[in-house]
């Protein structure tokens, strides 16, 4: 089967939608309608597994996410929560699997980031939310990127690097501190700008360390401003030395001429 035949992933759609419209709880939630939930979950759960050899074989594979997606949101919507958030921890070790196969896999880091959200979510109907998941991400995401600088460090140099998708998911995450802790896009729950500043002093100096033998990677030099700006906005104070930003400001434009326009509004947002 080919699954970029996206034809037949609809038609897959269609035949479990009509199975579980029989089968749904006339009431979810009443215990006389646990069989039927058992039913469906053993349908969800078993078709999750009939794509883990496709996934294996296409990773990259657009269709294949895509419909995972819609068996975990078919799930959410008919299961209860404490069984739906057990399939969502079943897929974050899932997609954290694969991308310990292959880091650069961009539908992987954007897939992860969907489960992430779904997980935090349910946390908090569930009234189960204790703490953020974001600091767990970026512990995650860091480790990925610094495993990727020693295994491919003449890649990380390479300004048109085909490793930045991993760059892309960990700039998602650094982008949940420009949001308030009541802003609903945000997974920063109850997070106080001191401990946000914590976790920004922590991202600037984990990337001080990878930019040293990685001099020409761009993308350092841009994350590592990008958290200056926003460490600035939360107490007023720069984050590393003046004389600092204005080299990677420098660098960015010598290393990536194509985005000029942009580096110099950031020189003038940071030196008005």
């Amino acid at each position: 089967m080919n699954p970029e035949y996206f034809t037949i992933w609809n038609y897959r759609r269609l035949l479990l939608r009509s199975f579980f419209e029989k089968t749904s709880p006339s009431t979810p939630g009443v215990e006389a309608d646990s069989t039927k939930y058992d039913i469906i979950q053993r349908y969800i759960t078993e078709d999750l597994g009939f794509l883990l050899p496709l996934l294996r074989k296409f990773p990259k594979c657009y269709w294949i996410w895509n419909y995972r997606l819609w068996l975990l949101a078919e799930a959410t919507r008919l299961l209860p929560s404490s069984i739906v958030y057990q399939l969502w921890q079943k897929e974050l070790s899932l997609v954290g699997k694969m991308l310990i196969l292959d880091s650069r896999n961009f539908h992987g880091w954007g897939y992860r980031r969907q489960v992430v959200s779904a997980l935090e979510e349910l946390a908090v109907a569930m009234g189960s939310m204790t703490n953020s998941m974001t600091e767990d991400e970026f512990t995650y995401t860091t480790k990925m990127i610094k495993k990727l600088e020693l295994v491919q460090r003449a890649l990380w140099a390479d300004p048109d690097s085909k490793d930045q998708s991993l760059w892309f998911y960990h700039q998602y995450l650094i982008s949940n501190f420009r949001l308030s802790s009541t802003d609903d896009e945000s997974l920063m729950i109850d997070l106080s700008n001191e401990d946000k500043l914590v976790y920004l002093k922590t991202q600037v100096e984990d990337l001080l360390e990878m930019l040293q033998g990685a001099e020409t990677s761009k993308w350092i030099y841009q994350r590592l401003i990008e958290l200056s700006i926003m460490s600035r906005s939360l107490d007023g104070r720069w984050p590393v030395k003046v004389s600092d930003l204005e080299t990677w400001i420098s660098k960015l434009l010598e290393l990536d001429p194509l985005r000029k326009g942009r580096w110099q509004d950031w020189r003038k947002q940071m030196f008005p």
